[in-house]
C-alpha cells in the first residue's frame, strides 16, 4: 500500500487532534475506533472481507503499512473469522500512542515535549500540516452540508468519528447538534464501517458477544431494508453509547 493516500486509522486520530492542546479527544475510546478502522482499511485493501458479524482475511498479503500489517498478521493466527466485535475489544489497547508515533515517523505530527504542573513529563502533539486535517473535516462537511453520499471511506471515518463519541469535539455545542445528528445518520452510506462502528458501541456498553447483530442483519446492509435498519441501530446505539462517551 502506497502512501498517497492516508489510512482511516491515521485520519481518524488526526480528527481526533486538537490543534489547541495537542492532545487527543475521547482518547477513552479512541483505541476502539482505531482498531475499529484498521478493519475498514484492510477491508478496503482487499485482505479481508466481512461474514456477517465476523471477519475473515481472504488475501494474507502485506500491505506495506506496518501497523496494519500487523494487525493482519494477528488476524490470519485466528485461523478462522472473528468477531468484529471481539477483535475491536481484544488486548490490543494502546493503538492511539502507536498510531501516534507511526504519524510522527511519516512526518504527520511533531512531538512537543512538556511538563504537567512544571514537574511531571509529559508529550503533545501538533499536526505538521494543517491544511491536511483541514481536508479530511472539510469532507466529513461536504457530505453533512449538501446529503451527497459520500465514498466508502468516508462515511466510514463519520461512522468511526461518531462511535468514538467524536461529534461534540468536531461539531461543539448547540449550534453544531444537527452536523452531530447527520455526522451519525452517515453510517448507512458503508455497510462495513456500519457494522464495525457498531461494534465499537457495543464494546464501549460491554454487551456480550452472543448480543452481537446477527449476521444475516449484518449482510443486508447495502439493501434499502438494511440501510433502515442500520439507521434505527444507529439511533439505539447512539443513545446507548451517548451515556458512556458524551455523544448525542
Amino acid at each position: 500500500m502506497g502512501k498517497s493516500r492516508r489510512t482511516v486509522p491515521e485520519e481518524l486520530l488526526l480528527l481526533a487532534l486538537d490543534p489547541t492542546t495537542g492532545t487527543t479527544a475521547q482518547p477513552q475510546t479512541l483505541d476502539l475506533g482505531l482498531a475499529g478502522a484498521q478493519l475498514v482499511e484492510l477491508s478496503l485493501a482487499g485482505r479481508i472481507v466481512p461474514e456477517g458479524d465476523r471477519i475473515a482475511v481472504v488475501l494474507a498479503r502485506p500491505t506495506g503499512d506496518p501497523t496494519l500489517d500487523h494487525a493482519l498478521e494477528l488476524l490470519r493466527r485466528r485461523g478462522s473469522p472473528v468477531r468484529a466485535a471481539h477483535w475491536i475489544g481484544g488486548p490490543r489497547l494502546g493503538l492511539r500512542q502507536t498510531y501516534l508515533a507511526h504519524l510522527e515517523r511519516c512526518g504527520m505530527v511533531t512531538a512537543v515535549p512538556g511538563q504537567v504542573c512544571g514537574v511531571l513529563p509529559t508529550t503533545r502533539y501538533q499536526a505538521s500540516d494543517d491544511c491536511t486535517n483541514a481536508a479530511i473535516k472539510q469532507r466529513l462537511d461536504t457530505a453533512i452540508r449538501t446529503g451527497v453520499p459520500p465514498d466508502p471511506r468516508t462515511a466510514a471515518l463519520a461512522a468511526l468519528a461518531h462511535s468514538v463519541g467524536l461529534g461534540k469535539h468536531l461539531y461543539p455545542g448547540n449550534e453544531g447538534r444537527s452536523s452531530r445528528s447527520r455526522l451519525r445518520d452517515l453510517i448507512r452510506y458503508d455497510p462495513l464501517g456500519g457494522m464495525v462502528a457498531h461494534a465499537v458501541m457495543d464494546v464501549q456498553n460491554g454487551l456480550p458477544a452472543q448480543q452481537n447483530r446477527s449476521p444475516q442483519g449484518s449482510a443486508t446492509g447495502a439493501s434499502g431494508t438494511g440501510r433502515s435498519g442500520a439507521r434505527a441501530a444507529g439511533r439505539g446505539s447512539g443513545r446507548v453509547a451517548a451515556s458512556r462517551v458524551g455523544v448525542r
